[in-house]
């Protein structure tokens, strides 16, 4: 076992402590099934030797009797065991469950751009199920088969040491024949966990853009994609089938010629050392009886391997780092209302992480007053979103600073900043959950909805008709992803969940993309008296929707290149003036 299986498994091991009453417990369970175990062959000798003499004909009445109650025991212990340990590594899977969930609600934005939707849901939801196998499953044939091997092996050694030498010996050709395995077995099931993964991405893809992939008839496509991988994960499952596969029928050759040598010796010793007719049979019954634990244990290393692999990607997502480390919060300061003044200080930022790429933004310096509209405009990719993606801290700049009310924003707790803004992004996000769950976002129950606030935020949004056309109101479920409504509800949705949340800082990226004229007025409307009083800032590609703001700033490749009034922008016949110009021309 290399260094990595060996940290894995004593990280689970810690996370079992806490539950070390009902392991000992379940321990104690399986030496009674080892016991029970160990006590056939015992009883073979008795039995064989004076049984057939008429010695225990008195007693014959006993020989069922202890049977039956040995079945019994054997059962009530067996069930115990596994009762016992099941309760162990239930609490120990939930427990996992809960800090892989926490770790990815805490993650930073760079974690979610590198790993897929899928390889998260398949560590979290799937792969922890293989830990689960490794605790449970095979932590109980380990213990239980183990302590029937030394119970076994040890009544053998009383009955006849020269035989059991001989049984003994397949232990070190059955440990060598596992070892060879191991390593393939890690490969192989390395492979399939990655093809899993990729697979499952596929699924997601192809669900999440049914409506491109119906569109452009790229059904066979998508297919041809799905098999590919699908046929991959197939052979290296089969490879994994064979290369474990070969445990068993190892482990049978190897002892049905342990069997013949000792068959073989035992009758040398019958005519030489007058061994018994019990005491063969029971030594036979004893060694037959060891052979399936011992196979039991050589079982284990395929799922072994698999449940190592697993947990070594769950401890390494687990690894991942946080946004904020709780140890920073005692050196950082708390914000509870900010009066929403914003400085860009000669602010750089780049995807590092995509080699030759330039910088989204440079030498960015901007002062943003409280209560100030702010709309940030110019070609695409020119740096708008990646701009206002900074002040949440979704990103740290590479370079500069930026300030929240004179406060460097990276001193101020993480949480107090992300509660000043309210966000509404192009790309609507909306749960699975209630319109009124929806609009009072993050609140944690429906006893903490304000329902008159919810309400007075979804006719601000305009969706007042709505809400009078569902029979079950702001209590309706919306579906995937607000599925159930129409793209322009879906933003307005958004826009209601900004207003609720009545923060001082609002961010609106393209806001009102989705909107038809009618419903873009009314919504403008309500934005406009929703802006008054709080720091906005704005991307937009309509430029009509922003000519009233306080001011424009003009983005181009990451720098700022003009800044001002509409008027004064126009006036200055620049980028802005011919952005304007092209618009206007085309409508």
């Amino acid at each position: 076992m290399n260094a990595l299986d060996r940290t894995a498994l004593n990280r689970l091991t810690a996370y079992l402590k806490p539950h070390i009453g009902l392991i000992i417990g379940s321990l104690i369970a399986m030496a009674f099934v080892a016991g029970a175990e160990t006590s056939i062959p015992a009883l073979m000798k008795p039995l064989l030797d004076k049984g057939f003499t008429g010695e225990l004909n008195s007693k014959l009445w006993q020989v069922p009797v202890f049977l039956v109650g040995l079945a019994v025991v054997r059962s009530l212990a067996q069930f115990l065991s596994n009762y016992l340990l099941t309760r162990a590594i239930n609490s120990v899977l939930l427990k996992l469950r809960q800090e892989m969930f926490q770790t990815l609600l805490q993650a930073s934005t760079e974690f979610f751009q590198k790993n897929s939707a899928s390889n998260l849901i398949n560590a979290v939801v799937f792969e922890v199920n293989n830990v689960l196998t490794i605790m449970g499953g095979m932590l109980i044939s380990l213990v239980r088969d183990s302590l029937t091997v030394v119970g076994l092996i040890g009544y053998l050694i009383y009955l006849n040491w020269q035989l059991t030498l001989v049984v003994l010996g397949i232990f070190p050709i059955i440990a060598f024949v596992m070892g060879k395995i191991n390593k393939r077995l890690r490969s192989l099931n390395r492979e399939q966990q990655s093809l899993t993964s990729e697979l499952a991405y596929i699924v997601e893809e192809t669900a999440a853009g049914y409506k491109i992939v119906k569109v452009h008839g790229a059904e066979d496509y998508e297919m041809g994609r799905f098999m590919e991988k699908a046929e991959r994960l197939r052979q290296f499952a089969l490879k994994s089938a064979v290369a474990g596969g070969l445990n068993q029928p190892i482990t049978q050759l190897i002892a049905s010629m342990a069997l013949s040598i000792v068959l073989v010796i035992a009758l040398m010793q019958s005519a030489s050392q007058g061994t018994t007719v019990g005491g063969f049979a029971a030594f036979v019954t004893a060694m037959m009886l060891v052979i399936s634990p011992i196979k039991h244990l050589a079982d284990v290393n395929q799922p072994l391997q698999r449940g190592l692999t697993a947990a070594e990607m769950i401890f390494a997502l687990m690894d991942q780092p946080v946004e904020e480390a709780e140890s920073r919060k005692t050196n950082m300061q708390a914000l509870d209302k900010a009066q929403g003044a914003i400085r860009f200080e000669d602010v750089g930022f780049s995807y590092q992480q995509e080699v030759g790429r330039k910088d989204a933004l440079s030498g960015v310096n901007l002062n943003i007053k409280p209560g100030e509209i702010v709309a940030f405009v110019g070609p695409s990719g020119g740096g708008k979103s990646t701009l206002v993606n900074l002040l949440p801290r979704f990103f740290k700049p590479t370079s500069g600073h930026i300030y929240l009310d004179d406060i460097p924003l990276e001193n101020i707790v993480l949480a107090d900043v992300r509660r000043q803004i309210a966000f509404v992004s192009q790309d609507v996000v909306l749960f699975n959950d209630t319109i009124a769950a929806n609009v009072a976002y993050g609140l944690g129950n429906d006893e903490k909805i304000d329902r008159a606030r919810v309400k007075a935020a979804l006719e601000a949004a305009n969706l007042a008709v709505l809400m009078a056309e569902l029979p079950e109101g702001i209590d309706t479920l919306v579906g995937d992803n607000g599925n159930r409504l129409s793209g322009g509800q879906r933003q307005r949705m958004a826009i209601a969940r900004a207003i609720y949340k009545n923060a001082p800082i609002l961010i609106l990226d393209e806001a009102t993309s989705a909107l038809d004229s009618e419903s873009e007025r009314q919504v403008q409307d309500a934005l406009e008296h929703l802006m008054a009083g709080r720091t906005t800032l704005v991307i937009a590609h309509r430029l009509s929707t922003i000519e009233n703001a306080d001011r424009i700033v003009v983005l181009d490749h990451g720098h700022v290149v003009e800044n001002g009034s509409h008027d004064e922008l126009i006036a200055q016949d620049g980028l802005y003036a011919n952005l304007h110009r092209i618009q206007f021309a085309n409508a």
